[in-house]
């Protein structure tokens, strides 16, 4: 980890120190995969070749972060934010009373949710993948599967979003912020590893 960085501000007051928690390569996955989503969920009907090469290119970027969730840096790692079902219920009743505790990388229902997110798109690129093969010319059960997943991945978008606002609010912490610079607040003993 990081040592933590300070910079006085005007009046000598120093803003708390931070820590490196997203590497770059997390970072621009994040960000490149919201825009190619974006831009493959809103041309799905309209543009079918961009379409195409967008699936293609966020199965590439989803291969590259299972690669990276097994060998990148500690907060990358799977096995840093994967907990048990009950260790994610009781954090979910605690964010439900603003008394969660703070995570320094991915919170247990952050860490769910980049899983149920990965499977989602890895569902909709294989299936996406089967549309455009001569083997499966003709069956409408793929193409539902693959518009029920885009659907169900803008569902889980949304429920990111808010757990990402909620968070961010509960902790006083910008979390947008975090993932584009990749430092956050360095953590107090009142914060969970």
């Amino acid at each position: 980890m990081s040592a933590p960085e300070t910079n006085e501000e005007a009046g000598g007051i120093a803003p708390p120190a931070t820590v490196r928690v997203w590497d770059p390569f997390i970072r621009l996955f994040h960000w490149s995969l919201v825009g190619l989503f974006a831009f493959a969920f809103l041309t799905g009907d309209a543009l079918d070749r961009p379409h195409e090469i967008a699936g293609y290119a966020i199965a590439a970027l989803i291969a590259m972060r299972v690669i990276w969730g097994l060998a990148g840096p500690r907060h990358a790692r799977f096995s840093s934010f994967l907990h048990r079902p009950s260790t994610v219920a009781g954090f979910l009743r605690d964010t439900l009373r603003l008394k969660a505790r703070r995570y320094l990388g991915h919170n247990p229902a952050g860490g769910l949710m980049v899983i149920a997110l990965l499977i989602a798109l890895v569902v909709i690129s294989a299936t996406g993948f089967m549309m455009t093969a001569d083997a499966f010319a003709g069956s409408g059960w793929i193409e539902d599967v693959h518009e029920a997943s885009a659907f169900a991945a803008l569902g889980l978008v949304a429920l990111h979003i808010g757990g990402v606002i909620v968070a961010s609010f509960e902790h006083g912490e910008n979390l947008v912020r975090a993932m584009i610079t990749g430092r956050k607040r360095a953590p107090g003993p009142e914060d969970a590893a």
